[in-house]
């Protein structure tokens, strides 16, 4: 098995210091060796393989905004509509969740709610019961979340899998084999709380309760074992 880790950004510096980067989180999450997983900084201009000479593609959070059509990230998503089409499986998560969106058809913008961080709850709807990856989940768990940006519409075709108060679009299953979560799995209590931490100023002039916030985050290992979940059907 060679599990892709398509990286579209950088842990902030605070929290790459001390818990290492994304691609790191990734591996833990999902269980995998690293001699079972190959990571390309899409984000530092590297280059794809072919999709089909991969078994999985996940695509990782990033602090860049798929509205803003940089280049890298234009490419990115031509190129995983061509992983899609070839039934590879991908799981996309936060901005490679809105990527993938982005990539076969639907709408990425900014919240209406407004930025979305700590720990939320998420809501699997009816039609997640039967799902290969969520179908495993419990009704309603806990995620850890950070962003500003959404699924604002879904590509036509696409399933609403779960939600959250502020976001609709929590859990989609683009195609038979391609999911995005726009919470993050591969969060863990630490590293929620660092980067609430980072961003205490920006929370303190949107008018969060940062010391409430810190104390509400915890464990989230029903979102976590959605890795698990997506490495076994990689590997099956």
């Amino acid at each position: 098995m060679t599990l892709l880790i398509v990286q579209t950004g950088t842990a902030i510096p605070a929290v790459r210091r001390r818990y290492g980067d994304f691609a790191q989180w990734f591996r833990r999450g999902l269980g995998v060796a690293p001699a079972q997983t190959r990571c390309v900084r899409v984000d530092r201009g590297a280059q794809l393989p072919p999709p089909r000479s991969v078994s999985g593609v996940v695509v990782t959070g990033s602090g860049a905004m798929v509205t803003d059509r940089l280049d890298w990230s234009e490419t990115t998503a031509r190129w995983l509509r061509r992983a899609v089409e070839a039934d590879v499986p991908v799981l996309g998560v936060c901005y490679g969740h809105q990527l993938l969106a982005h990539a076969l058809g639907g709408r990425v913008g900014y919240n209406p709610h407004g930025r979305e961080m700590g720990t939320v709850r998420i809501a699997g709807l009816p039609q997640s019961a039967q799902d290969a990856l969520f179908g495993s989940a419990p009704a309603a768990f806990d995620a850890q979340a950070t962003h500003l940006q959404t699924v604002l519409e879904p590509p036509r075709d696409a399933v609403v899998l779960a939600h959250s108060a502020l976001d609709a679009c929590q859990a989609v299953r683009f195609a038979p084999r391609a999911w995005g979560l726009q919470f993050h799995p591969e969060f863990g209590v630490r590293e929620m709380r660092a980067y609430i931490r980072a961003r205490d100023g920006a929370l303190a002039d949107e008018d969060f309760n940062v010391p409430a916030m810190l104390r509400e985050i915890c464990a989230t290992p029903h979102a976590r074992s959605l890795l698990r979940r997506f490495a076994r059907l990689v590997r099956n």
